[in-house]
């Protein structure tokens, strides 16, 4: 068979005849790879199915599956949905084989049938970790198997309901003349199980890798041939782990997953308020946030060091604040405030490095700065929210009953909030002191009672 030679971006895919420094799809430099590919094989049709009116489709056909994992199903939308591949991707030892192996097991002792295919492990290692984790039953299946026919031909023989493929980039197809990880190896080998998926009515989790960057590793077709992608986020050194949809079909990708990792695996965590709450509610710089993810209100401390340096420029570091936002704030507190705080390095992070970029945020952090800057500590058992423009004005941001009633359900007494959002809450009846601003000046005199210059 006469096979032609072409390149490759290693970063999304495109496919050139001769080699190019940078990518004219993406812009990434020296990603060509050569590439020799045997002529395409012919595609196949998923289906024959008539057109069929949008108004005559049943949605009982296509049912949800329980995960047995409440903040997975949360981040899918509900739970599996049947038929669907679900991309799950994350840094190594992060827990994402954890979860996809519990997530079979349950599966299978809910009477489903489950096969897990892994390319790392052999079977006697996955035995070993399926004990560990609780993972074991009769109508799971594992296979230890990488050739692409190899894995297509075992599904169609044991017909499961749910399959998950550890991992694509180890996966390869035998008619590619590449090695397994390569662009055209992912990229095939993932339409074909995305084909399998939908004619023979079968759910799979792929699981995949990530670059030294935190990104999906891979052609970037990856993520647009699945139907939901997830990615792990979290620290080695830390028990938290934090599921995010950056893609779903079926549901929002706002919402978020809290996992907890201990040595039986990863468990939920639904009331993780209390993690990132502070031990002292008094620390100078430190500010409780009540922040929304997806559907989901959850209590936040933000931290700010703000110090003199004699370095210029002065340094702005954050892991979980955009720094973009850091700078705005500060050309805000030194404009409209008259605070010479521009020249100070300032450091801000919050509790388990949870990512914060919602508007509502502006007036804690703006808060924090404050109360390290001045050396002063904020008024206890108070939430502070709001967004703040370029005058230093406090504007109303949404979801302001769940976050008011996350504060006084952990304990908290009184939130200095928006006028405007003030307006559609009745204090009373919530149980909470309601401090109303417009401006950052009022809301430094609601923080600071002790000393409102």
């Amino acid at each position: 068979m006469k096979r032609s030679l072409n390149y490759v971006c290693s970063n999304c895919g495109y496919v050139s005849s001769k080699w190019l420094g940078k990518c004219p799809d993406c812009g990434a430099w020296n990603s060509f790879e050569e590439n020799a590919t045997a002529p395409r094989e012919s595609n196949k049709a998923l289906n024959s199915v008539e057109p069929t009116p949008i108004t005559e489709i049943d949605l009982d056909d296509v049912p949800r599956i329980m995960s047995g994992s409440g903040e997975l199903d949360r981040v899918l939308g509900g739970g599996l949905v049947q038929s669907s591949v679900v991309l799950m991707a994350g840094a190594p030892g992060i827990g994402k084989s954890s979860l996809a192996l519990k997530v079979a097991s349950t599966l299978a002792v809910n009477g489903l049938k489950a096969l897990y295919v892994s390319a790392e492990e052999s079977a006697a290692q996955l035995k070993m970790r399926a004990d560990r984790i609780t993972a074991v039953s009769k109508n799971l299946y594992v296979s230890t198997q990488n050739m692409l026919e190899h894995i297509i031909a075992s599904i169609g023989k044991l017909k499961p309901d749910f399959a998950v493929i550890d991992s694509i980039q180890t996966i390869f197809k035998s008619t590619i003349d590449s090695s397994a990880g390569n662009v055209s190896q992912i990229r095939e080998c993932a339409a074909d199980f995305l084909r399998l998926a939908k004619s023979k009515d079968v759910t799979i989790i792929l699981i995949g890798h990530v670059t030294k960057d935190g990104a999906l590793a891979g052609p970037r077709v990856l993520e647009h041939l699945v139907d939901t992608v997830l990615l792990f986020e979290g620290q080695q050194a830390s028990d938290l782990r934090i599921l995010r949809a950056i893609k779903n079909r079926f549901g929002a990708t706002s919402e978020i997953g809290l996992f907890e990792m201990r040595q039986e695996g990863l468990f939920d965590l639904p009331d993780a308020s209390s993690i990132f709450l502070p031990d002292k509610v008094d620390e100078i710089g430190s500010v409780v946030l009540p922040t929304v993810e997806g559907s989901r209100a959850l209590l936040v401390e933000v931290q700010a060091l703000v110090a003199k340096t004699s370095i210029m420029p002065p340094r702005r570091t954050s892991d979980s604040i955009d720094v973009k936002k850091i700078q705005l704030l500060l050309a805000v507190l030194e404009k409209r405030l008259r605070m010479p705080i521009g020249v100070c390095d300032v450091f801000l992070k919050t509790a388990g490095d949870i990512k914060i970029d919602e508007p509502a945020a502006d007036l804690a952090i703006a808060i924090s700065l404050a109360s390290s800057f001045a050396n002063l500590p904020i008024a206890p058992r108070t939430v502070f929210f709001g967004e703040v423009g370029l005058a230093g004005e406090v504007r109303a941001v949404h979801f302001v009953r769940q976050r008011l009633n996350e504060a006084r359900r952990l304990g908290f007494e009184r939130a200095v909030l928006p006028t405007k959002n003030a307006k559609e809450i009745d204090a009373a009846e919530l149980g909470m002191e309601l401090t109303a601003v417009s401006t950052l000046r009022e809301a430094f005199k609601a923080a600071f009672p002790r000393k409102n210059n």
